[in-house]
């Protein structure tokens, strides 16, 4: 009888995203997830190793493991996955520009035990259009991404045949403001360009085109809004269905399944009464669960206090049970689809595709994806829904609660001791790793390594697939660094359009609005200062590639009357300095999400200071626990604001208050 129970479906992977500080902590917190019911890994890079640096570079300097797992050569990850069956495990590396690197070290390390390569089985993320417009940790220009791409997708159709050589990620796209259609749109015209470029480059025979659609996988955001986001999934599934179909004559269904894992979102994780958190978390797996044909394949969940800072391992633990509960107490598992048949789920599905097939053949008019990332029209576009969002937030058109609605709250026993509430990086970790990178150096066999990677830049400069000739650089002890400079001598690198001069005005500066106010406070400052408008960079050192925050400061500013400075990610405090003195600006604002605003935010003090500049009042955004915060103002800082700051407009009034401190200027009374 039709809704009857019948037996249990198999649960989808149940993951946990993680890596910290040492190959050799990272391997000792998985045996434990696995230990726990965990039916996968979720590994977790940090920075550097994310970006192409060694940990002994300047760039990477306070960024060292905090982020996820530093894996600087072979030796790491041996460590990272000691006494883990290879050949047993689901792997996920949430890994872009230097995916084929780390997939090169993942295979070495299973061939060393014993296992078949040819029957590993996981996913490298391995998306390169989504780094350049949100997640920052691209390397190379697209041309060169997407030929290692789709290198690595020819090479283990080859021989990794069940790995997933891309997971083509539309989350993060949604963390930088992406709409449910951009989203979607976005994400197509990703995959487009890649198979494009896949199939063109004739290292797939025609009737292999299948086994290559078969292996792309996606990685998809689920918000908050329940409804929405699971008639995202079934439109994704039947847009992916189409183009398959049509464009590229797949015929086999199992071929053209939308396979998707899922993260919730973490976006809407709010620092403000944090134990809210829990319940968005619950909501927004039920959006890729309930609904057995948009059911994602994998889940992995953030952390109640991911708000706050780095979880410890029984918040971790925490998000696994929820998975568990739903998976193995309820009945969920035991029904064909709940949702079929419902008009209203299929009068919004309808509509997310129509519209989100109008943008893909917006994209494919420009060009395709690439020519989108390059022209900045992608990244204009997110960084304009990213400012809507935040407006509706600010105006109160959208509630968030704890944030901007239903603020009264009793003393919260979870975050009674902020400093225990999360997981904190020895300082000292750092040096550590950087000591025992030396040490691989120095014992390795040098000239094996360096005829690799003369081998590498040989290949990076003729056509031939680059995949062997990283194996050959994994085997010889080449490092992470080592390897991608290779190909930077090459291919060059790449500085991806910030989006922040296309984004239109998001919020009007009306008459009596705060807006208006804090245009008033600007002009009045910069007419009393007599050096024409006020000037404000806005600054992300480090290797800190999360810049929505940033871009967002530097969009109100600039709709407040700032001339802003903005020059995108990567930059190290000297260039951040340098900077402020060629601009002559009034304050430095430096956004750092990654937990390195200890090391990097007096760097740049110090250099202001020694610059003759120490007048220059600097401000700090990002996740700074209250201890850090109470440190960064000791040292100098004139403001720290956290996620809990989240009127944008205050904020500016706010830098303002400080200019004017800083230049002894009377306290201005404009309301705000």
């Amino acid at each position: 009888m039709s809704g009857a129970p019948r037996p249990k479906d198999r649960p989808w992977l149940m993951r946990t995203y993680a890596g910290h500080s040492t190959a050799e902590a990272s391997n000792e917190l998985y045996r434990r997830n696995l230990a726990k019911g965990q039916t996968g890994l979720s590994v977790a890079f940090d920075l550097p190793t994310q970006t192409g640096y060694d940990p002994d570079h300047v760039l990477a300097r306070g960024e060292v493991g905090r982020v996820g797992v530093p894996v600087s050569h072979l030796g790491d990850m041996r460590r990272l996955f000691q006494e883990i069956p290879l050949e047993r495990m689901n792997t996920s590396m949430t890994i872009n520009a230097t995916a084929m690197w780390l997939l090169a070290l993942y295979q070495v390390v299973a061939e060393e035990h014993g296992a078949d390569v040819a029957t590993l089985q996981g996913t490298t993320q391995n998306d390169i259009v989504k780094e350049y417009l949100s997640r920052g940790t691209h390397v190379f220009p697209p041309g060169p991404s997407l030929r290692l791409t789709t290198d690595m997708i020819a090479y283990t159709v080859h021989h990794i045949p069940k790995w997933n050589p891309i997971n083509i990620c539309s989350y993060h796209l949604q963390e930088a403001g992406a709409t449910p259609v951009q989203e979607i749109a976005y994400a197509m015209a990703t995959a487009i360009s890649v198979l494009d470029a896949v199939f063109a480059s004739g290292q797939v025979p025609e009737d292999r085109k299948g086994d290559v659609v078969a292996r792309i996988s996606f990685f998809v955001n689920a918000g908050v809004r329940f409804i929405e986001e699971m008639c995202k999934m079934r439109a994704f599934g039947r847009v992916w269905d189409r183009i398959t179909r049509e464009r590229y004559g797949i015929e086999n269904p199992k071929h053209r399944r939308f396979r998707y894992g899922v993260q919730v979102n973490s976006l809407g994780l709010t620092e403000a009464q944090p134990e809210n958190n829990v319940q968005r978390i619950v909501l927004e797996m039920l959006a890729v669960t309930l609904s057995k044909d948009a059911r994602a394949r994998a889940v992995q969940l953030p952390a109640w206090n991911e708000a706050l800072g780095l979880p410890r391992p029984w918040d971790q633990q925490w998000s696994l049970r929820i998975q568990q509960v739903l998976a193995h107490e309820s009945d969920l598992l035991e029904y064909d689809d709940i949702f079929e048949g419902s008009k209203v789920i299929e009068t919004k599905v309808a509509a997310l595709v129509e519209e989100a097939e109008a943008e893909i053949e917006r994209i494919q008019e420009m060009g395709g994806a690439m020519a989108a990332v390059e022209s900045g029209y992608l990244k204009a576009r997110l960084v304009a829904s990213h400012a809507e969002r935040r407006a509706r937030i600010e105006a109160g058109e959208e509630k968030i609660v704890g944030v901007n609605c239903y603020q009264s709250t009793e003393p919260n026993p979870l975050t009674a001791d902020l400093d225990t509430a999360i997981m904190t990086v020895d300082p000292q970790n750092e040096a550590r790793v950087v000591s025992a990178l030396h040490a691989w150096r120095e014992r390795r066999e040098e000239g094996p390594a360096q005829e690799a990677l003369a081998a590498l830049r040989k290949a990076a400069a003729g056509t031939e697939n680059l995949m062997p000739a990283t194996l050959r650089c994994a085997r010889a002890g080449v490092t992470t660094g080592e390897w991608a400079w290779a190909l930077r001598d090459v291919f060059g690198e790449f500085r991806a359009p910030t989006g922040v001069g296309g984004a239109p005005v998001a919020v009007a500066a009306e008459a009596g609005s705060p807006l208006a106010a804090v245009r008033e406070k600007v002009g009045k400052t910069a007419a009393e200062l007599g050096g024409g408008r006020l000037r404000l960079l806005v600054g992300k050192p480090g290797l800190d590639g999360h810049s929505n925050g940033a871009e967002q400061i530097a969009v109100r500013a600039r709709d407040a009357g700032f001339e802003v400075v903005y020059q995108g990610i990567r930059l190290t405090p000297e260039q951040i300095v340098a900077a402020a003195l060629a601009e002559d600006v009034h304050c430095v604002g430096l956004s750092i999400l990654s937990g390195s605003h200890a090391e990097l935010v007096p760097d740049v003090l110090e250099r202001l200071r020694g610059a003759g500049a120490g007048d220059i009042p600097v401000v700090v955004g990002g996740i700074i626990p209250a201890a850090d915060a109470a440190a960064l103002r000791a040292a100098g800082v004139a403001a720290v604001f956290t996620p809990k700051d989240f009127g944008i407009t205050e904020i500016i009034g706010r830098i303002v208050d400080e200019i004017r401190a800083a230049n002894t200027l009377p306290p201005l009374e404009v309301p705000v």
